[in-house]
């Protein structure tokens, strides 16, 4: 693991990797009480000659650099920090599974380590990387997922950190989960009011027919509710390239998407991120009414999904030259 510690005093102090251990902190640590921290997801694969790859990893650094400056957590040189983290993946290479689908996930985080009971910036934090190998989110296939939409919560609002990769707005998430779960849906869709904002953890995708007749993949909009996924900006930048369809970024309703349905004009429905890539959607909840997303049944997905998953994934193993993959 990577380790970084800093104070207000010294600054950034020199940074060490290690076997990986536990952190030793006091209870008092300001992350403990006030949920100070903020954290990065990301991967590294082996090519199919064994070369080492990431996929657009400073787009992680900016992120991580915005939610640590929200939160008044120290900032960092971010390529210094990606090329500390680099190095961590080069001496724990043997780590990275060598099959397409598998790789090392990589977990930068920073955290609030002084030991005071009261809020305010604290004067003391830690940068540290953990990471552990993992294997494919679909291990056979597409598994296509049922959302419920329930606008009882909201995952994050305007004026706060919905945009950020804060700890806080995850554990909120998990009693809804659970209650989702219990009545047979995968994971949320989230809304404010009645607007779609994201899938569980993920970005939402929608491809469809608009009232204007035209195909057009949409999605919420960054508004300051909305995470600026990797995924979602990937798939953004893909789509406009191929210049095949229209390509929005703004507001879904959940009457639209209704109206879609009933229209047969709703084409296919997904989440985006660094976990599974793409997650096809075949069911949402709402209002007590299960409404039916098209999928194609050979496929367990749609073919724009099953397009872009593939697309990626071929970028993410070198497969195809693009300036996405970075080699180490």
């Amino acid at each position: 693991m990577l380790e970084i510690d800093w104070s207000q005093k010294s600054g950034w102090e020199k940074p060490t990797i290690h076997e990986f251990a536990n952190l030793n902190l006091s209870p008092a640590s300001v992350v403990f009480h006030y949920g100070s921290e903020c954290f990065e997801g990301l991967k590294a694969y082996k090519d199919k000659n064994g070369e080492i790859r990431m996929f657009r990893p400073m787009k992680n650094m900016d992120r991580l650099y915005l939610s640590a400056e929200r939160l008044a957590l120290p900032t960092f040189d971010k390529n210094e920090v990606l090329e500390c983290m680099k190095k961590l993946v080069k001496i724990d290479s043997s780590w990275i599974p060598r099959e397409r689908g598998y790789s090392l996930y990589i977990r930068p985080t920073l955290i609030a380590t002084q030991d005071t009971l009261g809020v305010g910036p604290s004067a003391k934090a830690k940068f540290f990387t953990i990471m552990s190998p993992v294997g494919p989110y679909f291990k056979s296939g597409f598994a296509p997922v049922s959302l419920v939409a329930d606008n009882r919560y909201a995952r994050a609002w305007p004026g706060g950190v919905g945009s950020f990769k804060v700890g806080g707005n995850y554990a909120p998430c998990i009693k809804p989960q659970l209650e989702a779960a219990t009545k047979g849906y995968h994971q949320n869709l989230w809304l404010f009011g009645e607007e779609l904002t994201e899938v569980g953890t993920m970005n939402c995708f929608v491809f469809w027919k608009n009232e204007n007749g035209e195909r057009e993949l949409i999605t919420p909009h960054l508004d300051g509710t909305i995470l600026p996924g990797v995924t979602r900006d990937s798939i953004l930048t893909l789509t406009r390239e191929w210049k095949e369809f229209k390509v929005t970024e703004g507001r879904i309703t959940m009457s639209q998407l209704i109206r879609a349905i009933k229209e047969n004009r709703l084409i296919e429905m997904f989440g985006a991120g660094t976990a599974c890539i793409v997650c096809p959607i075949e069911r949402i909840n709402y209002k007590g009414i299960d409404y039916k997303i098209p999928i194609d049944e050979n496929l367990k997905a749609g073919k724009l999904t099953k397009r872009l998953m593939d697309t990626i994934l071929a970028i993410q193993y070198g497969e195809v030259d693009h300036e996405w993959s970075i080699k180490l």
